[in-house]
C-alpha cells in the first residue's frame, strides 16, 4: 500500500509554487482510478478508488521527505521529524473520501497543502522543535457507512468502542470493509493519539460559501464550527389506491412531508442568519403511480453558530411536525441520528493564524464561522485547533463545479508557512 517509487503523476517539477502543484494534483486525483465511478467523482471509504488515493498521495509524502503509515482507522499519515526525533507534531490535513458526484478540493486540498508544506521544508533541509504531520482523514463525510467523521473520532479518542453494526448501502459490514484493507475493526480505537503526541491542528480548507468571493478575498480565518443536529423522519400513512382514495379520507405520508419541509423551511427562515436547517434525503413508499404513499422517510440537518440556537430550532420543528402528523392522522417517529457540538477554535492559534493572513495579504483577515463541518471539530477534543477558508468559486461544493483559483491557493499556502514559522518561534 505504500510503494516508495510511484512516480509524480502530476508531472509538475520542483519549480512549481506550492499552493499551484496542490491544485494539480487535486485535479488529477478528481478521475480514474482514483473514483468509484468513471464518470463523476466519488470516493468513498476503504472502496478501491480510497486504496489507490491513498497510495498515491502516499508517495507524494515519500518523494516530500515523509515516513509513511495507515492508522488503525484506516487514515494515511506522513510525518517528517523535527530537531529530535519523536517529538510531539504538528497536525496539518483534512479528508480524501468524498461525497457521491464530488468536486475536486473539498478536504482533499487541505491535505495536499499539508504535503506541499512540508515538500517545502524538507527542500530547505529545514526541521522544527516540533515534527510536522500530515493527516488524510478517511471517512469525513460519511458517504458509505452512516455516520460521518468516523476516523477523525477514532484519532481524537472518542471511539472507546469499535462500532459492530455499521453496513454500507450494499449490506458489507464496517469490519468486512477494514478486513479487506488488512484492519481489523476490534482494533479501530487504537487509531487514538494522546495528547502528549500532538501540540496543535491546522486544517485547510475550501470555505464551501459565498462570503470571501462576495468580499474579493482570497483566504479567511474560522473562529468556530457550527453546532449540528441530524434527524431521520418516518411519516406513516396508509397506501392505498390512487383512484378509488377519496382525498378527505386520505393519511397521505407524502403530502405530510410536503407539509412538513415547508415548516422546517419557515422555522429556519425565522430564525439568526447562521441558523439553517435542510432536508436533503427523502425516500416514499411504495413509489409508484398509481397509489397513495404510505410511508416516507427523510433527513433534517440542522446548524447555528451557537448550540442554544439549533437546540431550540430544532425543538420548534419538532412541535410543528407533530403537530400536523397529528391533523393528518400520520405517525411521527423523528430519531437523532448525529449531534455535532458547535466547536470554537482555539483562540491564541486563530490569532496566531490572523497574524500570518495579516502578513501575507497586507489586510486585516476576514473572520467567519463554518457553517459545514469539518474534522477539526472531531479533533478539538484531543488538541487546540485552527482553520484557514479559501474562496472557493460561487460558493460552490459537494457538486462537480467545484473551483478554486490556484493563485489563491498558493496564497493560503504562503499564510500556512508564515503560521508555521511564527508557531516555532513561540515555541518555549
Amino acid at each position: 500500500m505504500m510503494p516508495s517509487d510511484c512516480s509524480d503523476s502530476a508531472g509538475l517539477s520542483a519549480s512549481v509554487p506550492g499552493g499551484v502543484r496542490a491544485v494539480t494534483r487535486c485535479d488529477v486525483l478528481g478521475q480514474a482510478p482514483f473514483s468509484e465511478e468513471p464518470d463523476r467523482l466519488f470516493r468513498p471509504y476503504l472502496s478501491a478508488a480510497y486504496r489507490a488515493t491513498s497510495t498515491q498521495i502516499a508517495a507524494w509524502m515519500q518523494a516530500a521527505g515523509m515516513q509513511t503509515r495507515i492508522d488503525a482507522a484506516g487514515n494515511l499519515i506522513g510525518r517528517y521529524e523535527g530537531l529530535a526525533p519523536g517529538a510531539p507534531a504538528l497536525l496539518i490535513g483534512s479528508h480524501i473520501d468524498s461525497v457521491r458526484d464530488a468536486g475536486r478540493y473539498d478536504g482533499m486540498l487541505g491535505v495536499l497543502l499539508g504535503v506541499e508544506l512540508v515538500a517545502h521544508y524538507a527542500a530547505q533541509g529545514r526541521r522544527f522543535p516540533f515534527a510536522l504531520e500530515v493527516i488524510g482523514f478517511g471517512d469525513e463525510e460519511g458517504s458509505r457507512f452512516p455516520v460521518s467523521m468516523l476516523t477523525s473520532r477514532a484519532v481524537a479518542g472518542l471511539l472507546r468502542e469499535p462500532p459492530t453494526d455499521m453496513q454500507d448501502a450494499a449490506g458489507l459490514s464496517l469490519q468486512a470493509a477494514l478486513s479487506g484493507e488488512g484492519l481489523a475493526l476490534e482494533q479501530m480505537p487504537d487509531a487514538a493519539r494522546r495528547p502528549d503526541e500532538i501540540l496543535a491542528y491546522l486544517e485547510a480548507h475550501i470555505e464551501q460559501g459565498p462570503v470571501l468571493e462576495a468580499e474579493n478575498l482570497a483566504v479567511g480565518v474560522v473562529t468556530a464550527i457550527a453546532a449540528q443536529y441530524r434527524f431521520r423522519v418516518h411519516l406513516q400513512g396508509v397506501a392505498g389506491h390512487a383512484g378509488t382514495m377519496p382525498m378527505t379520507l386520505r393519511q397521505d405520508a407524502l403530502a405530510a412531508a410536503a407539509e412538513a419541509i415547508l415548516a422546517i423551511e419557515t422555522i429556519a427562515q425565522s430564525g439568526p442568519p447562521d441558523l439553517v436547517a435542510t432536508v436533503g434525503q427523502l425516500t416514499v413508499a411504495p413509489g409508484v403511480p398509481n397509489v397513495v404513499p404510505g410511508s416516507v422517510v427523510f433527513s433534517i440537518d440542522v446548524r447555528a453558530g451557537e448550540a442554544a440556537v439549533r437546540n431550540a430550532a430544532a425543538e420548534e420543528i419538532r412541535k410543528a411536525l407533530e403537530a400536523l402528523a397529528a391533523r393528518r392522522k400520520v405517525t411521527l417517529d423523528m430519531s437523532l441520528q448525529q449531534d455535532l457540538p458547535a466547536t470554537p477554535c482555539d483562540a491564541a492559534l486563530t490569532d496566531l493564524l490572523g497574524e500570518a493572513a495579516r502578513t501575507v495579504t497586507g489586510a486585516e483577515p476576514r473572520r467567519m464561522v463554518s457553517g459545514a463541518g469539518h474534522d477539526a471539530m472531531v479533533i478539538a477534543a484531543l488538541a487546540p485547533v485552527c482553520m484557514l477558508f479559501i474562496r472557493c468559486e460561487g460558493g460552490i461544493s459537494h457538486n462537480p463545479a467545484e473551483a478554486v483559483d490556484p493563485a489563491d491557493v498558493d496564497q493560503a499556502f504562503q499564510v500556512m508557512t508564515r503560521f508555521i514559522e511564527d508557531f516555532a518561534g513561540r515555541r518555549p
